[in-house]
């Protein structure tokens, strides 16, 4: 049963130069306003009892503690239930942090994205690195014990030994679980620009390989699990929100923008919010386009997205068995009792491995 839901707040202090998420500035009556159409979303739906609830931007870190209590009270939320914001090291203090976890948050996610001041502003984050690390000793103050922080790696100019310090710095803190990107060169960034004028590069792919290595292995020997491609934790801390989309498992997506997975359609929201309005003013789902995922679609996407829970893998039938064992051949899957999962190798080239099930 659909047991996780996806909450999208769309509001940031600025846009960075790398992204191309649906994210805009705003107003203290922007968000509020936005905060009652996403309670009229969520009572369009059943209330289906919820393991998980994710709030994901944006900066969701910029609703007060009422905001986030107001939406969560519309929802039929489990006893231990994990509940997380996304924190923006600029907008919070120790009693927004207080005031987040008494109103129903129990995990936060902070996007740090470099310890590297220099890097910071390339990036065009507003936060310091000794903001970002002072807004994770603010959580650990609040009472916080399920923090992951969020970094990126491959960027421009960056070299090992920058990212070896990111890493240092990392591990110094000590967060339960961390999720590490590396930069996509997106159409219609600040970066993407960049990168066609000739003022940046793309990383080459051998020193990438190399920073991916390095991440893993340093994880490794600071007692971290490598559980899917790009995240990390300390035993028993997998992201459970996260792990539903890695497992195929059906979730709510609300607000602008917002994917779900509902009743065997994946859905995405309108991406303008005058639209968003305009709908749920007329008490309909502000869907744009759905997808029905058939049994054979379904198997797919069980295989290629349970290949990202590195520990787990696959067990796969059919023709796909003989898939697997070719991919094993060739040193891309490693079998584990009937369950195939990625070695090193696969890992590194994992999104040709998953090429290979479309």
């Amino acid at each position: 049963m659909l047991s996780g839901m996806y909450i999208h707040i769309p509001f940031c202090l600025n846009k960075c130069n790398y992204c191309d998420f649906l994210s805009f500035k705003s107003n203290s009556d922007d968000r509020e306003k936005y905060v009652e159409a996403l309670i009229k979303e969520i009572n369009m739906y059943p209330k289906f009892p919820l393991e998980t609830v994710y709030f994901g931007g944006g900066t969701p870190s910029l609703l007060t503690s009422e905001q986030v209590h107001k939406i969560l009270s519309n929802l039929n939320i489990q006893h231990g239930a994990e509940v997380t914001l996304e924190v923006n090291p600029k907008t919070v203090d120790l009693d927004k942090f207080k005031l987040f976890r008494e109103n129903g948050i129990n995990r936060v996610s902070i996007g740090i994205q470099s310890f590297d001041d220099k890097m910071l502003k390339v990036l065009g984050r507003l936060h310091s690195s000794s903001q970002g690390e002072e807004a994770f000793y603010l959580a650990r103050k609040a009472g916080f014990d399920n923090i992951s922080l969020d970094l990126m790696f491959s960027l421009p100019n960056q070299t090992i030994s920058d990212l070896k310090a990111d890493l240092d710095k990392l591990f110094s803190l000590k967060p339960e679980h961390f999720s590490i990107y590396s930069l996509i060169w997106e159409e219609g960034t600040d970066f993407f620009s960049k990168l066609e004028a000739g003022i940046y590069k793309e990383t080459d792919n051998d020193l990438e390989a190399s920073m991916y290595e390095l991440i893993i292995e340093e994880a490794k020997k600071h007692g971290y699990i490598h559980y899917e491609i790009s995240n990390f934790c300390l035993p028993g801390k997998r992201a459970i929100h996260n792990t539903k989309y890695w497992k195929n498992e059906e979730y709510l997506g609300i607000g602008i923008g917002a994917s779900g997975y509902y009743n065997n359609i994946r859905y995405k929201n309108v991406l303008s919010i005058s639209e968003y309005y305009d709908k749920i003013s007329d008490n309909l789902k502000p869907i744009l386009e759905e997808e029905f995922v058939d049994t054979e679609e379904k198997e797919i996407y069980e295989y290629i997205l349970g290949l990202r829970i590195i520990p787990d893998g696959i067990t796969p039938k059919g023709k796909y068995i003989n898939l697997c064992e070719n991919l094993l051949e060739k040193g891309f899957l490693l079998k584990k009792d009937s369950r195939y999962i990625l070695s090193q190798k696969g890992v590194l080239m994992a999104n040709d491995v998953f090429d290979k099930f479309i």
